[in-house]
């Protein structure tokens, strides 16, 4: 196997909205495992055994995402220092990737063209994840 490098995205008990909100964006096949499904058979239900432990999205597209929700009691920083790009010049594509993202989310730089010549915006959606759009206008 390759290796390939993709975002792994933490959330805090809605990792499944998340992760259902890209899959109707991108399409493509979704997993979804939680932590209830995983350890001894016998084992009593916990609060955690809903949250998400993995879930994987792979598009079309040829994307990978990956997201979780982090376990009871741990530390979660949404958003983090950390944003998601997508990058091409199918304009119609990625402008629908866009509308869709920043729809429910918060726009930090509107889609528009930029100095450098390409089409370029900034959200966070709905779940505080940072999203980077670029169209190229090769």
């Amino acid at each position: 196997m390759a290796s390939t490098l993709n975002p792994y995205i933490n959330f805090d008990g809605d990792a499944r909205a998340a992760m259902e909100f890209y899959e109707s964006i991108f399409g493509g096949t979704l997993t979804l495992s939680t932590f209830g499904e995983f350890g001894p058979p016998d084992a009593p239900a916990s609060a955690d055994s809903d949250r998400i432990m993995h879930g994987m999205l792979l598009t079309p597209q040829g994307f990978t995402l990956m997201g979780a929700d982090v376990p009871s009691g741990s530390e979660y920083s949404p958003g983090g220092p950390i944003s998601v790009s997508l990058s091409g010049d199918d304009a119609d594509q990625l402008h629908g990737f866009w509308d869709k993202l920043s729809a429910s989310g918060t726009v930090t730089v509107p889609m528009e063209k930029q100095m450098w010549g390409d089409e370029f915006g900034m959200c966070a959606d709905r779940f505080g994840v940072s999203w980077l759009v670029n169209i190229s206008q090769a």
